[in-house]
């Protein structure tokens, strides 16, 4: 079994999507994106400059998946959402930290850096996005 892994200058080129809510904006159309893309997928072009995106928004939509590749079925159910943040710009990522019927549409969500899963034979931890309830 030939098993792809991701390569180190690939790793460190995309950290700053991973470990932060970082996206794009096109100094062209004046539009902005999540993730990072090296063109406008708006108006194509490649004058863009990345962006801080807000840590806050609202739950617009999401999928509860109750049936989970091997690996995750401990997680099981896993709520993937649909976020509107602040500033308009959306993100599809997992919303944890809440049970499926406690979920409201509108409802104020805040981004958390959490462990997505162990890569290889040393667990390497690898982290990413998701988002819970934002506290009152």
């Amino acid at each position: 079994m030939i098993l792809m892994r991701i390569a180190p200058p690939r790793i460190w080129r995309e950290r700053g999507a991973r470990y932060r809510l970082e996206g794009c904006r096109c100094t062209r159309c004046g539009r902005m994106w999540y993730p990072p893309k090296p063109l406008c997928p708006y108006c194509g072009s490649k004058d863009i400059v990345k962006i801080n995106l807000p840590q806050q928004g609202r739950l617009i939509s999401w999928t509860i998946e109750y049936t989970v590749p091997a690996g995750y079925r401990g997680k099981a159910p896993i709520i993937i959402g649909l976020v509107e943040l602040d500033n308009g710009v959306k993100v599809l990522a997992e919303i944890t930290d809440v049970k499926p019927e406690e979920l409201v549409y509108g409802m104020r969500v805040e981004c958390v850096l959490r462990k997505l899963y162990e890569d290889g034979d040393e667990g390497v931890i690898v982290y990413g996005i998701k988002f819970v309830p934002q506290q009152q």
